[in-house]
């Protein structure tokens, strides 16, 4: 699994993404300071990114999480997805913001937003580490974000190919080139 990988650059370090949680998690805190806030981190992919954010935020929050199924080969072209892990918390009347590793065609975030929605929460937002503008279908309502990325095969801090790479403490980009084609396209 970890030879098939293939790394071009890192492109953001584990300093790069510790002070930029830390800056993340001190514009929640104050935003939503006196609030009821709920997190709800995106499985797999945001579990670091998550855990790194909720510890940085300094207001009491509640945590949980929700994970989607992907139906092959239709997800990232219609973001057709299934819930395979639901909430555990009511967020009804409770301000909610979801936490996302990556937003690409914000598709499956605009799924999970109108699906929430629906528990008639006071506030919905969403928190994503990297988004990428370029390539989004659909507006969601992104609040907070870390960086802008393009186009690239990312790998490290929750991010895969193939389950491989996501305890990499930094987001490399990987080199198309040399990376197996057997692995499918990485998160």
């Amino acid at each position: 699994m970890a030879s098939e990988r293939k790394i071009k650059r890192i492109l953001y370090t584990e300093e790069d993404l510790k002070e930029t949680v830390r800056r993340i998690g001190q514009w929640i805190g104050e935003d939503y300071k006196g609030k009821d806030l709920i997190l709800v981190g995106v499985l797999k992919g945001s579990l670091y990114f998550f855990s790194d954010l909720t510890r940085a935020i300094d207001i009491p929050i509640g945590v949980d999480v929700i994970a989607i199924g992907t139906i092959p080969n239709t997800t990232q072209k219609t973001g057709i997805v299934r819930l395979t892990k639901d909430l555990d918390l009511d967020i009804t009347d409770k301000h909610v913001l979801v936490v996302e590793d990556i937003i690409r065609t914000g598709l499956t975030t605009a799924y999970l937003v109108q699906s929430l929605e629906a528990r008639k929460p006071a506030s919905i937002k969403v928190c994503s580490l990297l988004v990428n503008p370029d390539q989004q279908l659909i507006n969601v309502p992104i609040e907070y974000y870390g960086y802008e990325i393009s186009d690239t095969w990312l790998i490290g801090y929750g991010m895969d190919v193939a389950e491989d790479g996501r305890n990499l403490p930094y987001i490399a980009e990987l080199d198309r080139e040399k990376t197996k084609k057997s692995s499918s396209e990485p998160s």
